[in-house]
């Protein structure tokens, strides 16, 4: 199944970027680039909620 997710960016010092969201609690990643950050926040993203609905059915 797929989710689509809203991710907010931001641009920290050192050129580092930041990514939360707001709907998939615990996700917070950080990444050299957009993209990257993005890669890291959707495999992130998959382990949280995976780990809910495993913790839901049991």
């Amino acid at each position: 199944m797929k989710h689509l997710i809203q991710l907010h960016i931001e641009k920290l010092p050192k050129g580092m970027h930041l990514a939360i969201s707001d709907e998939v609690q615990g996700l917070i990643v950080q990444g050299r680039t957009i993209q990257e950050t993005i890669e890291i926040a959707r495999d992130v993203a998959k382990n949280l909620i995976e780990a809910q609905s495993f913790l839901e059915k049991n």
